[in-house]
């Protein structure tokens, strides 16, 4: 890398050509599996190694039926490293370290970033109550000093929530982080395959427009508001569950997994967390929500995750542009804050 400057696995928004541009552009791209089949992850990862030869990670979701063999491929093709949404359990960070793979874990609080260290993870992303899809509620400034804190001695931190620029770049270094990672930024370039039509509006947005909710699968996630998530948040926790265990199998089938499968990851999924059988249905829906927005382009069906920052984006220019001018603002910043602090 020549810029510590992640951009996250997000689902049907993270491909290839984003994945490959980030990179390229000296950042670190990371590749989101959740919402590929296993035969189109094999693809993705070929496509990305055919357009840049520099490293990029791959994020995977621990409740894949497939999950094992997602791990085999990402050490077969020596992916650089794997990405993880909380704690991966130390027998998964064992395995991949045993391949040569290092691991990143998302954090949203301070005792889960000493879980995961422990553990022997890599590095962290300690993502703000600001950003986009699940979230905690302590706002980036606050929990990546914390973070630093507790555990920047032993690995890398990387600030996520709110950052969109170079002036955000050189603040979360001066909390201490070593690094910054963007998903809304992100999605809104022109290598992002999200629609046109959704990516304006995204633009459209304003800082007060975004809402953090559970009424999508049960756990706190940050997304436009739109009349989709306005009735969500309106109809029962039964109906919810009900109309999300169609889409759930759907969703399933998409991904070439069969309904004994679904049950299986259903079964896991709730054996390893504190998720109500009603969640965890709901849970398994939410990529389809989010492809009908992302993908199909029907704003009027699905959700739009974002983080706040989204208010403050107005335009979509190309990763190699952001790259341009997230540098060149953080390098005025820096001159700016050396001017005022040495006085000159």
């Amino acid at each position: 890398m020549r810029y510590p400057i992640v951009q996250t696995g997000m689902g049907w928004v993270a491909g290839a050509s984003l994945t490959a541009a980030t990179s390229n552009a000296g950042g670190f791209g990371i590749l989101a599996s959740a919402t590929m089949s296993y035969a189109e992850l094999e693809q993705a990862i070929q496509r990305v190694k055919q357009r840049t030869s520099k490293p990029f990670g791959l994020n995977v979701v621990l409740d894949l039926p497939d999950i094992d063999r997602r791990i085999d491929l990402a050490i077969a093709q020596q992916v650089p490293v794997v990405s993880f949404a909380g704690a991966p359990g130390g027998d998964v960070i064992e395995r991949l370290h045993a391949g040569g793979v290092r691991c990143i874990a998302t954090v949203g609080a301070v005792r889960h970033a000493q879980k995961v260290a422990d553990m022997g993870i890599d590095a962290v992303i300690a993502q703000g109550g600001e950003g986009g899809g699940h979230t905690g509620t302590v706002p980036t400034s606050l929990l990546v000093s914390q973070v630093v804190d507790a555990v920047g001695a032993r690995v890398p931190v990387i600030a996520a929530g709110g950052i969109r620029d170079g002036r955000g770049f050189v603040a979360a270094l001066a909390l201490g982080a070593d690094g910054i990672a963007m998903g809304t930024r992100f999605l809104l370039t022109k290598e992002s395959h999200v629609p046109d039509a959704v990516k304006y509006r995204y633009l459209k947005a304003g800082v007060f427009d975004t809402v953090v909710t559970s009424a999508i699968d049960g756990r706190p996630q940050r997304v436009i508001r739109t009349d989709v998530v306005e009735r969500l948040e309106k109809s029962s926790r039964l109906l919810r569950a009900a109309g999300a265990l169609r889409s759930a199998i759907a969703f399933r089938e998409l991904g070439g997994s069969s309904l004994g499968r679904l049950v299986k990851s259903g079964i896991s999924m709730h054996r390893n967390s504190d998720m109500s059988w009603s969640q965890v249905v709901m849970a398994a829906n939410a990529p389809m929500l989010t492809k009908a927005a992302l993908v199909d382009g029907r704003e009027d069906a699905g959700i739009l995750p974002t983080g706040q920052v989204v208010g403050v984006i107005d335009e979509v220019i190309s990763v190699a542009e952001l790259f341009d001018q997230i540098i060149g603002e953080a390098l005025s910043a820096a001159e700016r804050i050396n001017t005022i602090i040495g006085g000159s």
